[in-house]
Formats: structure tokens, C-alpha cells, sequence
């Protein structure tokens, strides 16, 4: 039988999509903005926002509601205060806001949750720190707006602000960590104000204040020299700050190491460990939001290699300097990068006394709770991996893995408390800055000249040609360089032509595409720059890390330098060929062309005439060039023809017609990588 007609066409799936189209129209037709209110988003992570969503945001904080028409559109010039360079700074521009930045640091705070009690209710609760929080927001606008300030992207999410206060008042040590190559970027001292602000127990009001202790864990510590370490433990000595060094990643790798030479010499000894571990584990299981303890096998040794594994292998606590390192600083105890056991003893050591945090019944805590705080992908999961002596956070170099605080059981007497990874305020000079520090995403970046820029000015040339064995093509005066340093373009250029970068339609070379990869490998450490103090040069700082580089990769084989012949306008040789004659700092195109104006019988060859003995060229291709001998003396008759026919003789093709044109072979010319 045919098929009957479906009584019912409209099933629930084209009803949704029905009332969603509806609810465009609507919107649309009605010239009304409306605000996200979906419950699910309000953790989410809010570091950047445009004119029309902060406008909402700052009005949904006030309570305040408005009707806006959206055709109502006012222009409005902008001012003649627009930088002349919108990607980097001079020098010059650069020192003065610098010291701008040092002058006025103190107006840049965290934001405070404001006085309260258990006799609040929750409504008035939330209505006051609303209140304070978009008073923190007015006056960093204020910043930004009346004094001209350029700031990281920070944070804007209200309840992820929530998630360090409650940190705060949980944590009796506050630990803020911060990435080695730049301390500077990731540290921020209005936190440790705050830390000290905080009141009490729980921080409610009148309890007390200065119970608290921070601590500055440098992560990624392996990444610095010795010398390095010790410059910047004279700073922070300088200033009072307590600070360790530490690597996670080392830690971790070292943990794997040994347990591997513990599964090869005997296997028995993990199932046992394992089955303790279980055993353990169904004694006293940890609450739902609480993870278990560090894995049973520890190890008390420092960092070792694959030779200090083996039974015969001698004993030593620290690598062999460096030629460059001095002995005395590698016997310095400051500069020490700390093992997992030697941090852990260092949090009870720097924490407060806990008979100071009694409640209301006289009891005071029996563990210690460490707070973590950082910036997002400065290592903190890493670090709390690397304690536990197994993976139990989730790691990832996405900023903003972390939604909401953990704590975790590290043993009986030590508690984590780990906080979202939060964005601070902080000042900076440019974008570009915030780029190269793993601030800013890189998929997502749009202009991508400035963060090259920076890292070409901060890595040498020789060190990017043996990192990526690329001949980087260098620029002449004439062609926008400036004879002496590569710029942004050559390096992009250069590494796109390796690695075979081209975009669709002409194949030129994909930059974009290049960039990406370039400051992906500068903020994985792969291409290596650690920032000084303020007071310290940086060309000497990086020396011996630049040396390093160099020894790392000598060896590395060389990546082809373009992909068209030698005979082509965009050709760059291997090497840096020397041509007599050519002035030093041109570009290989003019170098090319004056090779061609030197060159024997050649359409650009110099004057016919003899100077101070030299040997000359001068062409030979019509009649006229040929009445004249080498040495000037003028020829005619018999001698003349004689003259024309030799020196066109090798031009002649082969076979019985002479005047045959040759073959045309399509060659290809290059100018496409122009």
C-alpha cells in the first residue's frame, strides 16, 4: 500500500529548531540586546571583553536595567593620543613606561571580598561583593581609560574570584607560583598583601589579620643557569621575599626514571606496592572532593641521570658546572633547584604556627593547608603532580584547565589547595609582550609580526639557525633591511621555505603559519630566553643560556633554503658568498647583480678598458663591441670580421641550420616568493 501522509510533520526536533529561528527573528526585529543568563556559564574564565559585553557585565553587576536601541548609533572620533606604533615600543618608549609602571603599581589590587560575619545574610553577601567588585573594575577602567594604561588581559568573572577568596581562607601557607623565565610577569605582590589582610580562620571580621605566610615557587628552575639562579636570589634577598626553586618537570621525569629501574630489577616490589596502596586506599578513603595520597614509593635522592641509576654508579648531588659557572655558586644553597621531599619539608618549616587558627570551640587544625595560586600554565597542576608521585590533576596548556579549587591529601600532615589558574592585573608594554609569555593564545593571535619581532631581537641569529638549521636569507639596505640583523620577515620566510609553509594560489610562503610554530616552540622553552631583574642587562644574562643552545644543536643538518634555481631572483645560497667588489650588508639580489656585472663577457660588464694592469670583461655580441681590441687599439678590415666570429662562435647551435633558434625550456622564476 502507498505510504500515508504523516499526520504529525512537525516533530520535536523541527520544533526546536522552528522556535530558534523564531527567537533570531525576534531578536533582530526588536533592536534589544539581551545578556547571557545561562547558569552553566559562570565559571567560565573571562579575560577579555569588548565594549558592548563589558558595558552589559559592568550594568548586570549594578542591578541596573536599561532598554538600548541598537540602530541609535552615535560616531565617535578617536582621539590623537593613538600610539605611532601599535605593535612595539622604542627603547626610548620603552624605559619611560617601565618607570611609569614602577610608579604606580600600588594602584593595581586584587580584588578583596568584603568585611563580613555569620550574622549576614546571603543576599546581603552577594549584593556587597558586587558592589566591590565593580568598584575594582571601575578603577582599573580608570587605568586604562583616563591614564592611558596598557594591561594584561585579567580576569572578569566574579565567581572565579570567589574561588581565590575561598583559597585564601582555607590556606594557612599561600603559594604563588610563577614561571622562572619571567618572575617578574607572574608575580603579583598586591597578593601578597592580601594574603596578609585576610582575617582569622574562615576571614570573617575582627578575627585578626597577619596570620597568614606566602611563599614565591619559581617553577621550571631547570630552565635557568646557576649564575642565573643566584641573580635572581640576590633580588628577591634584596626585597625580603621568601622564594624556592623547583622543577616539576624534572621531578616527575626522575620519579618516572626510578620506577622504571625499580620494574627492571624486580617487578615484585610495584605489585606490592600497589596492593599496600589498595589496602590503604579501602582503610580511609578521602572524601568525594579530595584525592589520594602520593604514591607509596618515594625517593629522597636529587635529580639523577640514566648512568646514576646503575649500582656502581658514584654518588654526587649536583650535575657538573657548566665551564662558564662559577664553583662557589654551585655550592650556594639559595640557588639549590629543591627535590619533592626537600619542598615538602620547606612548606612546614615557612608555614605559620597553627595553635594561631583556633575556631570557636579552641581546636586548631591538624594538617597544614597550602594554598597554590598562579597564572594559568605556569605548572601548578604539574607541581601537584610531581608531589603526589603520580597524575592526579588534569594537566593541559590551555589557561584556564581549572574551574574550580581542589584540595588534596599529600600526606598526614600536609593538605593542597589548588586555585583556578587566575589571569592578575598586571601592566605591560605591548601585546606582543603578552604573547611571547604564554599569556595570550597563540591559535587564536591575529597579528603576529610583534611577537616575531621580539623573539628575533631576543635570540641571536646563530642560535635560531642551529635550533631550526635554516640559512636565514638577510636583507640588504636596498631591499628594507638594514644590512646588519634580520628581521621578522626573514626569519618567517626562511622557516616557512623549510618546512615547506606555502599558501594556496601563488605558493607563496604561509608566515602566519610559521609564526605559530616559531612562538609555540619560544614559550615550550625550545627556543630559550629568561628575563633579568629590572637592573640587570639581558644581552649577559643569556649568555651562557644562548652557549648552550649552540652546543645543543651543532650538529643539526641543514633545512633547504628555497626551492627555485640558482638562476631565479628569490635564489639564497647555503652559505654567505662573498663576491669582490660588493659592498658589505647588501642583499643577495644585489650582490647577484653585481656578480653578473663582473662576470666574463657579460651583458653588464664594466668599461673595456684597462686599469693599473687588472684583468677585465667587456661583451662581445655586436660588431660595433668588436671594433676595438682589449687594449683599445682599433681594428678594421680582415682583423675585424676574424674578431666577430670568434667571439661568436660559441653561441652557434649545433647542426646543418645555423640561424635555428634554440629549444625554449619553461623555467621557473621564483617571483612568486616575493
Amino acid at each position: 500500500p502507498p505510504k500515508t501522509k504523516n499526520p504529525n510533520p512537525s516533530g520535536l526536533g523541527r520544533a526546536i529548531i522552528n522556535q530558534k529561528a523564531k527567537d533570531v527573528r525576534h531578536h533582530l526585529e526588536s533592536g534589544l540586546y539581551t545578556t547571557d543568563l545561562d547558569s552553566a556559564s559562570r565559571l567560565k574564565s573571562v579575560t577579555q571583553e569588548g565594549d558592548l559585553d563589558a558595558f552589559l557585565s559592568t550594568a548586570q553587576l549594578a542591578g541596573t536595567e536599561f532598554t538600548a536601541e541598537r540602530r541609535n548609533v552615535k560616531i565617535i572620533q578617536p582621539g590623537s593620543t593613538v600610539a605611532q606604533n601599535p605593535y612595539l615600543l622604542s627603547e626610548q618608549e620603552e624605559r619611560k613606561t617601565i618607570q611609569k609602571h614602577i610608579e604606580n603599581k600600588k594602584r593595581l589590587r586584587v580584588p578583596r571580598r568584603p568585611p563580613w560575619n555569620k550574622t549576614m545574610t546571603a543576599a546581603q553577601l552577594e549584593r556587597q561583593e558586587k558592589d566591590a567588585f565593580l568598584d575594582w573594575r571601575r578603577g582599573l577602567a580608570e587605568l586604562q581609560e583616563r591614564d592611558n594604561f596598557l594591561l594584561t588581559p585579567f580576569e572578569r568573572n566574579l565567581e572565579v574570584w570567589r574561588q581565590l577568596w575561598r583559597v585564601l581562607e582555607r590556606s594557612h601557607l599561600v603559594v604563588q607560583i610563577v614561571d622562572a623565565r619571567n618572575p617578574l610577569r607572574f608575580r603579583c605582590e598586591d597578593l601578597e598583601e592580601y594574603v596578609q589582610d585576610v582575617e582569622g580562620t574562615e576571614g570573617e571580621k575582627g578575627t585578626g589579620k597577619g596570620l597568614r605566610k606566602s611563599l614565591l615557587l619559581i617553577n621550571k628552575s631547570d630552565l635557568l643557569t646557576t649564575k642565573q639562579r643566584k641573580i635572581w636570589a640576590d633580588y628577591f634577598d634584596s626585597r625580603g621575599v621568601s622564594y624556592v626553586f623547583y622543577s616539576a618537570a624534572s621531578a616527575t621525569a626522575l620519579q618516572e626514571a626510578r620506577r622504571e629501574a625499580a620494574v627492571a630489577s624486580d617487578p615484585v616490589i610495584i605489585a606490592e606496592a600497589d596492593d599496600n596502596a589498595d589496602a590503604d586506599s579501602a582503610e580511609g578513603a578521602p572524601s568525594d572532593d579530595e584525592t589520594t595520597s602520593r604514591s607509596p614509593i618515594s625517593f629522597d635522592n636529587d635529580y639523577v641521570t640514566d648512568e646514576d641509576l646503575r649500582p656502581d654508579a658514584p654518588s654526587h648531588d649536583e650535575d657538573p658546572p657548566f665551564p662558564e659557572e662559577d664553583v662557589n655558586d654551585v655550592n650556594d644553597s639559595r640557588i639549590k633547584v629543591l627535590s619533592v621531599v626537600e619542598l615538602e619539608d620547606l612548606f612546614i618549616k615557612t608555614a605559620p604556627d597553627l595553635s594561631k587558627f583556633t575556631d570557636a570551640f579552641g581546636s586548631y587544625p591538624a594538617r597544614l593547608v597550602v594554598g597554590l595560586v598562579g597564572y594559568p600554565n605556569v605548572g601548578k597542576s604539574s607541581t601537584i603532580n610531581s608531589l603526589l608521585g603520580e597524575k592526579k590533576v588534569s594537566v593541559s596548556s590551555t589557561p584556564g584547565k581549572t574551574k574550580h579549587f581542589q584540595t588534596i591529601h599529600l600526606s598526614d600532615h600536609i593538605v593542597l589547595c589548588d586555585c583556578p589558574g587566575l589571569v592578575f592585573p598586571q601592566f605591560a608594554t605591548t601585546k606582543a609582550d603578552l604573547v611571547c609569555d604564554g599569556v595570550l593564545p597563540i591559535d587564536q593571535l591575529k597579528e603576529y609580526t610583534g611577537p616575531i619581532s621580539l623573539v628575533v631581537k631576543r635570540i641571536p641569529r646563530t642560535v635560531l639557525e642551529s635550533t631550526y638549521g635554516l640559512s636565514i636569507r638577510q636583507k640588504g639596505a636596498d631591499e628594507g633591511g638594514n644590512g646588519l640583523s634580520i628581521t621578522a620577515e626573514d626569519l618567517l620566510v626562511s622557516y616557512a621555505v623549510a618546512r615547506g609553509f606555502t599558501r594556496s594560489g601563488q605558493g607563496n610562503p604561509d608566515e602566519a603559519r610559521a609564526a605559530r610554530y616559531i612562538l609555540k616552540d619560544y614559550v615550550n622553552a625550545k627556543l630559550l630566553y629568561c628575563h633579568p631583574p629590572l637592573d640587570v642587562e639581558s644581552e649577559g644574562f643569556n649568555h651562557e643560556t644562548h652557549a648552550r643552545a649552540l652546543l645543543n644543536f651543532a650538529n643539526k643538518k641543514r633545512a633547504p633554503t628555497t626551492h627555485v634555481g640558482k638562476n631565479a631572483v628569490t635564489y639564497v645560497p647555503d652559505g654567505e658568498e662573498f663576491i669582490s667588489g660588493v659592498e658589505i650588508g647588501q642583499g643577495h639580489r644585489s650582490r647577484a647583480i653585481d656578480g653578473e656585472f663582473f662576470a666574463d663577457k657579460s651583458g653588464l660588464s664594466a668599461s673595456a678598458f684597462v686599469k693599473g694592469g687588472r684583468q677585465f670583461t667587456r661583451a662581445h655580441m655586436y660588431p660595433h663591441q668588436n671594433a676595438v681590441a682589449d687594449d683599445g687599439t682599433p681594428l678594421a678590415g680582415r682583423r675585424a670580421r676574424i674578431a666577430t666570429v670568434l667571439a661568436n662562435a660559441g653561441e652557434a647551435h649545433p647542426g646543418k641550420k645555423q640561424h635555428k633558434k634554440g629549444k625554449r625550456v619553461k623555467q621557473r622564476s621564483g617571483k612568486g616568493y616575493d
